[in-house]
């Protein structure tokens, strides 16, 4: 898997999200979390929901299902998920986002 982070983001705390094939740096803010995620396999999310999520796709694909509605993202697109909207998802290894929750708690930081 290649590295599209540069050093700065690769500096920032990984975050403790579960699930596997993942590697994501956690940038915290106040009231909210940027997540810089790249993922080195295949994964499936199961349904959820949470507070409001946006996120832009800087290479791969992943299939979102939001509210019921199915959607394939591809590098440079961009998607929205309303506060307590449940969706799912399918990531496909090379998938690399940046990722907007606002949420002040939503990853902790990573323990070794």
């Amino acid at each position: 898997m290649s590295q599209i982070f540069p050093k700065p983001i690769t500096d920032l705390p990984e975050a403790d999200v579960p699930i596997k094939g993942i590697k994501a740096y956690l940038s915290q803010g106040i009231s909210h979390q940027i997540v810089f995620m790249q993922f080195s396999e295949d994964v499936d999310v199961p349904e959820h929901f949470h507070e409001s999520q946006w996120g832009i796709v800087l290479e791969g694909k992943i299939e979102l299902t939001i509210d019921g509605i199915k959607n394939v993202y591809e590098k440079g697109d961009r998607f929205l998920i309303d506060k307590n909207i449940k969706h799912s998802a399918k990531i496909y290894a090379g998938y690399t986002s940046m990722e907007y929750f606002n949420q002040r708690d939503r990853y902790k930081v990573k323990t070794k």
